[in-house]
């Protein structure tokens, strides 16, 4: 199973560090892969949930374990050009990821075996055993 920090978060939302390069690098040290929020802002990738906050260099983004989801289509196109494991998503049911894996919104059916179960702590009595990976906040408690 193929474990998924949503934004560094290991037991728990933690919204003062979510998305900082050195909460993402701690949950990769502990054996995690991670979903970050990219942004592309004034020429250069920026990490950041609700807007670009901290800026970083371009060669952190190809970290392996390192889930991209773009949040503008700026940073999806040079993400995708630079072969980066990317996708975009809003509130679709389910998205491709660069890399062919299945982002699968919260609760929708899984219905592949390359599909991610993203945020199973939200969504009471939800079957994603056949996902082949989570995203969690909670991803130490999984």
């Amino acid at each position: 199973m193929i474990l998924i920090s949503h934004r560094g978060n290991i037991k728990g939302p933690n919204p003062e560090r979510e998305n900082s390069p050195s909460y993402i690098m701690e949950a990769l040290h502990q054996g995690f892969q991670v979903e970050a929020d990219v942004w592309w802002h004034r020429e250069g990738f920026v990490l950041g949930h609700d807007q670009p906050t901290y800026p970083i260099e371009f060669g952190f983004l190809f970290q392996s374990n390192l889930w991209c989801h773009a949040k503008n289509t700026t940073a999806l196109i040079r993400m995708v050009n630079h072969h980066i494991h990317c996708f975009w998503h809003q509130n679709d049911d389910v998205v491709l990821t660069s890399q062919n894996y299945l982002w699968t919104f919260p609760g929708k059916t899984i219905a592949h075996e390359r599909a991610i179960a993203v945020m199973p702590e939200t969504v009471k009595d939800w079957d994603y055993r056949q996902a082949i990976g989570i995203c969690s906040d909670y991803i130490g408690e999984m």
